[in-house]
């Protein structure tokens, strides 16, 4: 039997942190169409269910489209089920709301709840809702029956052990011997599977697209194949965004022209060859001359047809001594002499004003 895991899909992000207007929205498009995709994957490889463990939605209260999208998606799939606990983003997901809940869909409470995936499986779903309140006394009541092929699912962040403060975490230690065979996590955005105990292991699929720059490289979800009869499970993490983000550091010491440096991005780039449908996040480090002629907005232009977004973070630092102007007597000179001496600012403070005073005195817009 087959099984999708995945968390953290963040429908209805507005995604406005990087993007203009016009690409927010067509990303948050994207968005439902990778889930959609997704569901259809599903129908398409034989897979029994879709777990979904937590933050199906980004936020309270979304968007009637949003919850159209997704309960159509239910309807028009009465042959795969749906497991789908909430995560800290979706506390009240749409589903609270209806009356009607299509029979292909499982929710989990507060409390334990179990589902038995098909009449005569032994391939049971556990789940439960954690918040502060039961967050201590749910590890202790669980109780699951070794001879089932088990899947618990959570929404946290892990931890070795319990903790006494608000913060809703997942303590390892006291899932350990519970006859877990496979711990479906949601809540960090990368993909992670580490050992459990000599049974199980626990997952984390990450999210299932990128939406920021720290959440970097391929996403997707993981496919669970699990021999019903040797209770044993074969695990395939599929890459399946729309997009990748990417954040490359680029190091320009020694450069001392904007040319230069869109010379140096260049070659980076295209050792990696990285799509078109890529967002990059170009990192410049390093430390450069007080003089270097650097507009970023003219190097981004050099970059922007070239990929579905470019930023560009300059987290250089400027390569000041009082050595390089003592003998200068241009205004430059006088100038920067005149901020190095001061002692009531910070190393850091006086190379951004170096850096701004230079640009002036040069005649470069800042």
């Amino acid at each position: 039997m087959k099984i999708i895991h995945c968390a953290d899909l963040h429908l209805d992000s507005k995604m406005t942190a990087n993007l203009d207007r016009k690409k927010a929205k067509e990303r948050k498009i994207e968005l439902f169409n990778t889930f959609n995709n997704m569901v259809k994957y599903a129908s398409e490889h034989d897979v029994k269910a879709i777990l979904i463990a937590g933050d199906l939605f980004d936020k309270k209260n979304v968007t009637k489209m949003a919850s159209n999208t997704v309960f159509q998606a239910f309807v028009d799939n009465p042959d795969l089920d749906f497991y789908i606990l909430k995560g800290n983003h979706d506390e009240d997901i749409f589903l609270d709301n209806l009356e009607d809940i299509p029979e292909n869909v499982k929710t989990f409470g507060e409390d334990w709840t179990g589902y038995r995936i098909g009449k005569n499986s032994n391939i049971v779903i556990t789940g439960a809702v954690l918040n502060k309140d039961n967050k201590i006394r749910l590890f202790n009541e669980l109780v699951l029956n070794n001879d089932d092929f088990n899947i618990v699912t959570l929404h946290g962040q892990e931890t070795a052990a319990q903790t006494k403060d608000k913060t809703v975490v997942i303590p390892l230690r006291s899932l350990r011997n519970k006859g877990i065979d496979y711990l479906a996590l949601g809540h960090i955005h990368s993909y992670k599977e580490v050992e459990l105990d000599k049974r199980g292991i626990y997952c984390y699929p990450g999210c299932l697209e990128g939406r920021g720059f720290d959440e970097c490289g391929e996403h997707g979800f993981v496919v669970l194949d699990i021999d019903e009869d040797k209770k044993i499970c074969e695990r395939e993490f599929v890459p399946f965004a729309k997009r990748t983000l990417y954040a490359i550091d680029i190091d320009i010491s020694g450069l001392n022209s904007s040319a230069e440096i869109i010379s140096k991005i260049k070659e980076i780039l295209s050792k990696e060859k990285y799509s078109y449908e890529s967002l990059i996040k170009i990192i410049l480090t390093g430390n450069v001359d007080a003089f270097c002629e650097k507009d970023i907005d003219f190097i981004i232009k050099q970059f922007e047809n070239d990929y579905y977004f470019v930023k560009i973070n300059d987290e250089t630092k400027l390569k000041v001594s009082y050595e390089d102007f003592a003998l200068d007597e241009s205004l430059k000179g006088e100038f920067v002499r005149i901020v190095l001496a001061k002692e009531d600012i910070s190393e850091e403070d006086k190379a951004e004003i170096i850096r701004y005073g230079i640009n002036i005195l040069s005649g470069e817009e800042v």
